[in-house]
């Protein structure tokens, strides 16, 4: 083994040194505009590339049920805002707002997305549920992902990426209008273990969390052989960028709805390329920092997970359950369902869902408190009933004028 070791460590520089001029070779983020190759959503290195996909795939699904102008939002009883904002460090963040345009709010809700995610696709469709729900919902794209700018999928620093985090919704937070109401944490996925990243760091911050198939830990199954990974960790801190790190097709692991992962497919800027090096390595520290800490989270927190999921593994949830130190905490395991079980599942198991998650919002809300148990019943089903369709109907293409 020691001798297999050590001819690994001697290619070490050779593949390096192949490697490196692709890396250099990146392409400037600021002022790019190139454009991707059409259909191609491997060609989305700079955040200028990604924009134009999005607008591209805006002109060719015009009936695309989430993609229409102010207007219609308001006629679905919402306001929706984009912009794009300089943080500390000088680059263009892409926020969004969904908020109910004739509505009490309750709470504020700020979204965690997943890996090669983006807040303007799948999350979209959660947003608006939870608008329409009585919730005002802010979401903003990573450096590196979505409209953001930044090398796409490239994660140089997990804990810079929280603290970007932090000062984007802290910001937000101190709004005059929102700073009264309660404030929630919402990650998936990935977004799970920014979620409580962002919690550890600023533990006085947030009412409460609710996590999605969080990624709390990589479980022992999951990492690569022993030598492979030692590997992958030396070459990680050389050529960093590099698309190096086998990948799995997380879509077709995370959709039990084959219709559902039809639209995952379409996603005009999710990164889907194999990891880059440097990105795994800080998953790994991401996870084995949650991992250490999961007995100082002390937030109320309500942990949603199908129990067949094979991306992240239930029973870390589990685990989270069992050590955070939170007096207030629910996990609820959802039977035979995956990953995504807010996209991907059948819609009997997604309305489920979303009773369980807005239920929980309301108990920790300012949400009014109704005299009896089948009055609240009654509400709570009334407004599901009224914000569902906005996510059972995702990306379902309207055909109506």
């Amino acid at each position: 083994m020691v001798a297999l070791w050590s001819l690994a460590v001697a290619f070490v520089p050779a593949i390096a040194w192949l490697l490196l001029k692709g890396e250099n070779d990146s392409p400037d983020q600021k002022g790019c505009v190139t454009k991707p190759v059409r259909g191609r959503r491997h060609f989305l290195d700079t955040a200028a590339q990604r924009r134009v996909a999005r607008e591209e795939f805006y002109r060719d699904f015009k009936n695309f049920d989430y993609n229409c102008p102010p207007h219609s939002d308001l006629d679905k009883g919402l306001n929706v805002e984009e912009k794009y904002v300089l943080n500390s460090k000088g680059k263009e963040i892409f926020l969004k707002s969904w908020a109910p345009a004739h509505k009490p709010l309750y709470g504020v809700i700020f979204l965690c997305h997943g890996y090669g995610d983006t807040v303007t696709y799948f999350l979209e469709g959660v947003a608006r549920t939870l608008a329409l729900a009585g919730y005002a919902v802010h979401g903003m794209d990573y450096p590196g992902f979505g409209m953001s700018e930044g090398l796409h999928g490239y994660i140089p620093d997990f804990h810079a990426l929280v603290d970007d985090v932090i000062e984007q919704y802290r910001a937000i937070k101190e709004r005059e209008e929102l700073k009264v109401l309660p404030c929630f944490l919402f990650g998936e996925s990935l977004g799970g273990a920014i979620a409580l990243a962002v919690h550890l760091k600023k533990p006085s911050m947030w009412n409460g969390a609710v996590l999605v198939a969080p990624m709390c830990k990589v479980a022992d199954s999951m990492y690569p052989p022993w030598i492979q990974l030692q590997i992958l960790l030396l070459l990680a801190r050389i050529v960093p960028k590099a698309k190096l790190v086998p990948g799995q097709d997380i879509a077709a692991l995370g959709f039990r709805d084959k219709e559902k992962k039809k639209l995952a497919d379409m996603n005009p800027v999710a990164y889907i390329d194999n990891p880059r090096l440097g990105t795994a390595l800080q998953m790994l520290q991401i996870t084995d920092y949650i991992d250490s800490k999961l007995h100082e989270v002390t937030l109320p927190f309500l942990v949603l997970h199908g129990d067949s999921d094979r991306v992240t593994d239930p029973s870390i949830s589990k685990l989270l359950y069992e050590k955070a130190m939170s007096s207030d905490k629910t996990l609820q395991l959802y039977e035979d369902s995956w990953h995504c079980i807010l996209q991907g599942e059948p819609d009997d198991v997604t309305r489920r869902i979303v009773e369980n998650l807005v239920s929980w919002l309301d108990a920790h809300s300012a949400a009014p408190k109704l005299p009896t148990l089948d009055a609240s019943e009654k509400e709570l089903q009334k407004r599901v009933d009224a914000a569902s369709p906005s996510l059972l109907s995702f990306g379902r293409l309207n055909t109506a004028t």
